[in-house]
């Protein structure tokens, strides 16, 4: 059946399984005690027929008296045991051979379990002594012998009930379980399923995202979770496409600019032709503004293009790639920049060396442009790797780029940036199976944290 192959139709199958263990785990002291119970009634009936041979002068009755009281108590004889002398107050004429005898004053409660099962797995009848006090006078001990087999058959009889209430409880336990799983979980996770897979055909349909519930337990966080996860998969989505569309537009434009800055580099060539002081002195600037126009449009156009460098490793010491990177950083603007490079000699790596400088560049731009005078390089071993940090003493990042400092276009931290140089640089830096981590900021400086794998 279709149904029993889901979680509420399995549960329901345990159910029934665990209730029915429960039951059996009930029924074997349940049947031990209704054996015991059953022959201490005999035990009850057959000193109750004792009493009517007080009756007489001489203790005695008529055989046909003795018959009947016999057949009511339901024994073949009964004898009364005092502190003084055993008395057989009453017998058949012929009472069969006894095959067992059980004493209830001596048995222990697994005792009691293992006799119950043994005479319920016999077929024969066997003719018992069962020796026990009486209810009402602990000092007298009364013995009765009887036929297993009446026994047995009330005990059967009672199995059967017990069987019969264990099935009715499990089939009611079970499907109150069944369909409260279907109203508490199953329903809410098909929903959950269903939503799942109707974002999967068409993510960037809002209509098919999921609208949670205000549920406090686990599936009202699940569903809470998957409409975030499916709201920041579309906004994901919706970035990857403006990404391909300033892609496409970058292109254009790079194509075009270059061209035009083309033109313009030959004019500017023959005004250094000029031999005047202030045509030189303004064009060696507009040099360096065009030449920042091309790059702004190349790199964003790279990471457009492809955000996965691609690595020519090889080993060297991480300290002269810091010191060469030093030498590109001179001062700005007539403000004193230092570039203090503590990096162990030690440290080596196995990298792409371009790829890194690029990452070591641009933290040092970008903390000489927002104004630091001092950038502070220093290396370590932790746990195996090698952790670098770059820390400067500028004024920090603003609050707005330090929340999204590694999102593309949106993280810069200087006027007129583009947002990718930290972008790129997490990318080149997971590439060589590291990372980079906001360490702190503030008024008193930023400090990044670099980790690499370190070579032995």
């Amino acid at each position: 059946m279709f149904f029993l192959k889901g979680l509420s139709g399995r549960l329901l199958i345990l159910t029934i399984l665990f209730v029915m263990l429960a039951e059996l785990l009930i029924w074997a002291p349940s049947i031990s005690r209704f054996r015991k119970s059953y022959l201490e009634d005999r035990i009850a009936k057959g000193q109750i027929a004792t009493l009517a041979l007080e009756a007489t002068p001489d203790y005695m009755v008529s055989r046909d008296l003795e018959d009947r009281l016999l057949y009511h108590a339901e024994v073949y004889a009964v004898a009364v045991n005092t502190h003084e002398r055993r008395v057989l107050a009453l017998s058949k004429t012929m009472p069969p051979a006894v095959d067992v005898t059980f004493d209830l004053r001596e048995t222990m409660f697994p005792t009691w379990i293992g006799d119950a099962v043994s005479a319920l797995l016999r077929t024969d009848n066997r003719v018992m002594r069962v020796i026990g006090y009486s209810a009402k006078d602990p000092g007298v001990a009364i013995e009765v012998v009887l036929d297993e087999a009446p026994m047995r058959k009330a005990m059967l009889a009672f199995s059967t009930r017990i069987l019969q209430l264990s099935i009715a409880i499990s089939l009611f336990t079970a499907g109150l379980v069944y369909f409260s799983l279907q109203w508490l979980l199953v329903r809410p996770m098909r929903r959950i399923t269903r939503s799942m897979v109707r974002f999967r055909e068409n993510p960037e349909d809002e209509s098919r995202a999921i609208h949670p519930s205000d549920r406090s337990d686990e599936i009202g966080v699940a569903q809470r979770e998957l409409a975030e996860m499916q709201r920041e998969i579309r906004v994901a989505l919706k970035q990857k496409d403006r990404l391909a569309a300033v892609g496409a537009a970058v292109s254009k434009i790079n194509h075009d600019l270059r061209n035009t800055l083309a033109t313009a580099m030959l004019v500017s060539d023959r005004l250094a032709d000029i031999d005047d002081p202030e045509v030189k002195r303004v064009t060696p600037r507009l040099f360096d503004a065009m030449d920042k126009a091309v790059n702004l449009c190349s790199r964003t156009l790279n990471y457009v293009a492809d955000t996965s460098p691609k690595m020519h490793r090889a080993r060297f010491a991480l300290r002269d790639l810091v010191a060469d990177v030093g030498g590109t950083l001179p001062p700005m603007d007539g403000r004193p920049f230092a570039w203090d490079n503590r990096v162990d000699r030690a440290f080596l790596v196995e990298a792409d060396r371009d790829e890194l400088f690029r990452v070591f560049s641009n933290l040092g731009r970008n903390a000489r442009e927002a104004g630091a005078a001092r950038v502070t390089i220093e290396s370590e071993e932790r746990h195996g790797r090698l952790s670098v940090t770059v820390a400067d003493n500028g004024p920090g990042l603003p609050d707005k780029a330090r929340e999204r400092l590694f999102q593309p276009f949106a993280g810069s931290v200087r006027r007129g940036g583009t947002g990718l140089g930290l972008v790129i640089a997490r990318d080149i830096l997971r590439a060589h199976r590291g990372d980079i981590t906001l360490l702190e900021t503030g008024p008193d400086g930023t400090t990044f944290r670099l980790d690499l794998p370190l070579m032995e």
